[in-house]
């Protein structure tokens, strides 16, 4: 059954207006000898039709103009006004010999004006075209609201596989260096909740949340004889190691795909993803080139300093290291998270922007939470 055949199983409503009690009687008794397939309302005046409309689903209306007190006009223009009834078929009847009543009666938004008398044969007619003309317009709405329903679920699918591809991408710098836990997944939501205890928009954590597991990317770059060497690094090797951040800042800030080449496909993401300077990956960027900045300025790889260092990389700094003291890597064992505080407090001093490691100190149990959840045995 199609969307136009569930609409049919339920009979349209017609409300009539009129402050003529023998129009109204008339119109009843034409509807009945005529078996009419729709059900009805009968109204004294504007009034009492709106108090129908606000009990019944209502599906047009025929109404007189000429009313003591409010006037078919004044309904017309109630209706209009409504977000309700905006969009309501009406039918206006009048016994004046006005030519430019119609002309007023559809620059207000009626579908149509009738001069008495009416014949039923013409009033039937009418009301069988705006009835059809409703159930048009219902099975337009009907079908957009399922396409809006695809859509938001398409959208849905498309984010989820975004961030899927994402954290694996960010996950590849982890399994080049053996640690193949959710160790992005971990600074991903410690930074999301970092931002929102410092007061961020939510189109920033958002972002941030995104974009903070492409920290280490830059490792991708770094060759296996340093990556995975066991003991302490030489000078050289660790000047070696130090340039993954430099390599992960320029691998998102290079343009992968030129404007021709983007013009030959259809782009599956929303517009942000489509200017000139895509917000995703300058974020990204300026995390995996600053995220080992210290607050001092005796970081790298640029010895920034304060606010120099964006904000982004101060808020992923402070995850980056809570986790890296949490987690078991090739050289250290698994610290827990009462020793792995202390060790941070004691480099606040030089390491961390203060306002941050403050909110961390108050989000402890967050923090400890999500080590919990995202565990490195977690799927």
């Amino acid at each position: 059954m199609n969307i136009l055949e569930l609409q049919t199983t339920k009979p349209h409503e017609v409300l009539l207006v009129d402050d003529d009690i023998r129009i109204l009687k008339g119109i009843n008794r034409l509807f009945q000898q005529h078996q009419v397939p729709w059900t009805y309302s009968l109204a004294n005046g504007v009034d009492e039709a709106l108090a129908i409309l606000e009990e019944r689903e209502v599906d047009a209306v025929v109404s007189d103009i000429c009313m003591p007190g409010r006037d078919g006009f004044e309904l017309l223009a109630f209706l209009r006004g409504h977000h309700l009834w905006n969009d309501l078929p009406v039918v206006m009847i009048t016994g004046m010999d006005n030519p430019g009543l119609k002309s007023k009666a559809l620059d207000m938004g009626a579908t149509d004006l009738l001069n008495k008398p009416i014949t039923s044969n013409d009033l039937l007619a009418r009301i069988r075209s705006v009835l059809y003309i409703k159930r048009c317009q219902d099975t337009i709405k009907m079908q957009n609201l399922h396409l809006e329903e695809l859509v938001s679920l398409r959208t849905q699918a498309l984010e989820a596989t975004r961030l899927d591809m994402i954290w694996r991408l960010g996950k590849a710098a982890e399994f080049r260096s053996n640690e193949t836990g959710n160790h992005v997944v971990r600074v991903g939501y410690y930074s999301k909740i970092l931002a929102e205890k410092l007061g961020a928009t939510k189109n920033f954590t958002d972002m941030l949340f995104l974009t903070s597991p492409l920290h280490d990317l830059g490792k991708i770059g770094i060759p296996d004889s340093v990556l995975l060497k066991p003991g302490n690094f030489t000078a050289t090797e660790w000047e070696i190691m130090r340039t993954h951040c430099r390599l992960g800042q320029e691998l998102l800030n290079t343009e992968t795909f030129g404007q021709n080449c983007l013009g030959t496909i259809e782009y599956p993401l929303n517009e942000t993803f489509q200017q000139d300077r895509n917000p995703f990956l300058q974020m990204a960027a300026e995390i995996a080139g600053c995220h080992h900045e210290k607050w001092n300025g005796e970081g790298y790889p640029n010895g920034i300093k304060r606010a120099e260092i964006p904000l982004t990389a101060r808020i992923v700094t402070v995850s980056d290291v809570y986790d890296a003291l949490r987690s078991k890597r090739t050289y250290k064992p698994e610290i827990a998270h009462d020793e792995a505080i202390g060790i941070m407090r004691k480099e606040n001093t030089f390491r961390f922007d203060p306002d941050i490691f403050s909110t961390l100190e108050k989000c402890l149990s967050d923090f400890q939470d999500i080590h919990h959840q995202y565990g490195d045995g977690c799927a």
